[in-house]
């Protein structure tokens, strides 16, 4: 335990980079609204609420009104898509070949109380449109695959998208979250494979087994800044102390992980890939948790998390262990 401690804090010591949290939650972005004009006025509503006093400038400037006919007229580098808004039939009779111009992608999203939710699997690409069927024009109800799916068109921006948008955060932190763990995932299967190859291990294993704890903490504690800027906080490195017993837990895993691999040598290496995932996955969640409820998830809370990610990422790691073997 010493000796996570003393990684923790040589890390911090050579400092997170808060500099380039900073500037992503500067980065400029733009939402396009169009369609039912009560719609979309309520569209706007929902998008802005949740600001502690008053929609700050900048929020509001990242979402415009649009008239299709004359979409090509507003055209942005920082347009990120379109949102549709309807009601049943409305798609059928929108003018979609002027906005299919702005190659961006499009959300047409009709609103029927009495319809069954549904949406493409996927998020729409540049120059083509998803349609979507809510229930209204709420988080509940947009939280399914619209926001995810517009969060994923959003990518280099998520950030300022949730600092901006707090309706849209937690939707932003799960997505921060996956990216983490899935980064986590690759270093872990990385130093497990050079672990277990006699040549490369016998030049670079002591340095992978090493590197790979801090690089993984490292992510860790990027993705606390991350989804704490996302919440409308100015990443703090002193304050991240407050958050490090969600991160605590992140050690053993990794060195149940290492103890596997050691005891398993083929199998251990997709169990250390999985269970680097899965810490970060409860990371994540715990930080979100924590700025969501406002106090730390339990115990028995981040263990249920856990163990249910770590069943699918040693499934995804396995998968993709025995593509990499092929080649």
């Amino acid at each position: 335990m010493a000796t996570a401690t003393g990684e923790i804090l040589r890390l911090v010591r050579k400092g997170i980079d808060v500099r380039a949290v900073t500037a992503h939650t500067r980065k400029p972005f733009r939402l396009y609204l169009c369609g039912d004009p009560a719609l979309v006025v309520a569209m706007r509503a929902l998008l802005l609420s949740g600001h502690d006093d008053s929609v700050p400038p900048d929020a509001a400037a990242c979402l415009e009104t649009i008239v299709p006919g004359m979409a090509q007229l507003t055209m942005t580098r920082e347009a990120r898509a379109v949102l549709f808004l309807g009601r049943r039939g409305d798609v059928a009779g929108a003018d979609f070949a002027s906005l299919r111009a702005l190659q961006l992608p499009i959300f047409a999203i009709t609103v029927d109380a009495d319809a069954q939710p549904n949406g493409p699997a996927s998020p729409p690409l540049p120059g083509t449109f998803g349609e979507y069927t809510v229930t209204a024009v709420s988080k509940e109800a947009l939280r399914g695959r619209v926001f995810p799916h517009v969060i994923e068109r959003c990518k280099g921006v998520e950030i300022a998208v949730g600092r901006r948008l707090p309706v849209m955060r937690e939707t932003v932190a799960s997505k921060l979250t996956r990216d983490a763990a899935n980064n986590a995932l690759k270093v872990a299967l990385a130093s497990a494979v050079v672990d277990h190859i006699p040549v490369f291990g016998l030049v670079l294993g002591a340095f992978a087994s090493a590197g790979d704890m801090v690089a993984i903490t490292g992510i860790q504690m990027m993705l606390l800044l991350h989804v704490e800027a996302t919440y409308g906080r100015d990443p703090d490195v002193q304050r991240m102390w407050q958050l490090l017993p969600v991160v605590g837990g992140g050690f053993g895993w990794r060195m149940l992980a290492r103890e596997l691999s050691g005891f398993i040598p083929v199998a251990g290496i997709a169990i250390k890939g999985a269970i680097a995932y899965a810490g970060t996955i409860v990371v994540g969640e715990g930080v979100t948790f924590y700025y969501e409820q406002g106090r730390h998830m339990s115990a028995g809370q981040a263990s249920s998390i856990y163990e249910s990610t770590k069943k699918d990422a040693l499934n995804f790691a396995r998968d993709l262990l025995a593509r990499f073997t092929k080649r």
